[in-house]
């Protein structure tokens, strides 16, 4: 007979903590609750034993070892660059399967380890990996680093005589790991990721260099801005880079983003006074959720910064905080933020400063699952969350190359996250593309 307790499990190697939590119309944190106390109440599982019901065939299929975010595995693929996760957390949504993974900061590699059960270790730097140790696998994805490429990278390195894109030996020159990788193992379809910048880069040199280098490799090469604003209440403009052998279809206008007028507001992301406590970022304030003291700025910095914003207002300059409240959108979250938060300050009202996000904010901002674990200092989670790519974004071009892979239809259902997001814009097509055989 299975225990009440094994019910659960069974349901969890099914759904994730969300699904269930919204399921049972409880709190995601009650969910986690259960789980890590190992018990559930009765009602619950009478609820699940319902859920579970024709699902027989799933279950048989659950190990151990499945991925924490995904339901199944339909492909394989590789996270280089991998920072703290997020494009394997959007792959293994759409049913893929890492086996090789790439990340040379130690402290993202602990977040890494932290939120991602693995039967390989983690490489370090990718300039030392023999391309031919990777094992095989049907997409490779990375955002190889973007500062050698961003407006304020560029802006930086000149500022200081160094160079930048390809002449950045440190970081510039990663890309060419990557075309080393993909002509030893020609995966059928590659994601590569960066900042919008990359695009005009030294008069758009630097992008042609690198279209050309993946279409020598056998690769037809399909690009796109988008700006994550259309998923999360953010501006974050990035391009990516989807790449197939020829042969097999894709396209960007089968994927159906939302309107960025529609997009979701800030006081989506933000903590609310009815949800659970979650030290240190929140605590109890009669009887109801607030968050910590330390994240209100200092008169000190707070001054600071009006001054900093006032002096570049008078010049005709752009630079200074941005104060933004529940009804707003964020600017873009940067590596930067630990400093002194200034591109994000919420709103308390004139008789209080305002505050930085909460590092569980910042993964919100990003798309990360509430379930995700945060396990290092604030300095370096809002470090890890301002390099990362937002969540959403990546799984819904993530459910397109895993179409083509399988050869369906690219014209793609609504996924859930999309079912409060209104405002879906996409030009239907008479006739969908169909992967040949």
């Amino acid at each position: 007979m299975i225990s009440e307790f094994e019910t659960f499990k069974r349901a969890r190697a099914i759904y994730s903590q969300e699904f269930i939590a919204e399921y049972l119309d409880k709190n995601i944190r009650t969910i986690r609750r259960w789980e890590k106390a190992g018990e559930v109440p009765k009602m619950a599982i009478a609820a699940l034993s319902e859920l579970l019901k024709g699902k027989k065939e799933q279950l048989s299929q659950v190990s151990e070892e499945q991925a924490p975010y995904g339901n199944s595995h339909n492909f394989t693929f590789i996270d280089l660059f991998a920072g703290i996760g997020g494009t394997r957390i959007a792959f293994e949504r759409a049913g893929g399967k890492c086996v090789f993974t790439s990340e040379w900061d130690k402290f993202s590699c602990q977040t890494y380890r932290e939120n991602h059960r693995d039967e390989h270790e983690i490489s370090g730097d990718i300039t030392k990996v023999d391309e031919h140790d990777v094992p095989h696998h049907d997409v490779l994805v990375g955002g190889f680093p973007c500062q050698p490429f961003s407006l304020a990278g560029v802006s930086k390195k000149n500022s200081l005589g160094k160079a930048h894109g390809f002449l950045d030996e440190t970081q510039g020159t990663l890309f060419f790991d990557i075309a080393r990788i993909i002509k030893a193992k020609q995966p059928r379809a590659f994601l590569l990721e960066n900042v919008k910048n990359l695009r005009s880069h030294d008069k758009g040199k630097t992008f042609a260099l690198i279209k050309n280098t993946l279409k020598e490799l056998g690769y037809s090469v399909h690009d796109k801005i988008v700006d994550a604003k259309c998923l999360v209440p953010q501006h974050r403009e990035r391009i990516f880079l989807v790449g197939f052998r020829e042969g097999d279809p894709f396209d960007w206008d089968a994927i159906l983003f939302p309107d960025v007028k529609q997009g979701p507001s800030l006081g989506s992301i933000l903590h609310q006074p009815t949800e659970e406590i979650e030290e240190p970022y929140t605590r109890t304030f009669r009887n109801r959720t607030k968050v910590a003291d330390k994240y209100t700025l200092s008169d000190h910095l707070w001054n600071y910064l009006q001054a900093y914003a006032e002096k570049h207002r008078l010049k005709g300059n752009g630079f200074g905080c941005s104060v933004v409240g529940p009804n707003d959108t964020s600017r873009t979250l940067s590596a930067r933020y630990h400093k002194d938060g200034s591109e994000i300050l919420i709103d308390q009202g004139k008789l209080k400063n305002p505050r930085r996000l909460t590092p569980r904010e910042c993964a919100r901002l990003m798309g990360f699952p509430d379930t995700f674990k945060i396990p290092v200092s604030d300095t370096q989670a809002y470090r890890q969350f301002g390099n990362s790519i937002v969540v959403p974004v990546v799984e819904k071009i993530a459910e397109g190359i895993a179409a083509s892979l399988a050869g369906e239809p690219l014209l793609l259902p609504d996924r859930a996250f999309q079912v409060n997001l209104p405002g879906m814009v996409a030009e239907k097509k008479q006739q969908p593309l169909v992967a040949s055989a």
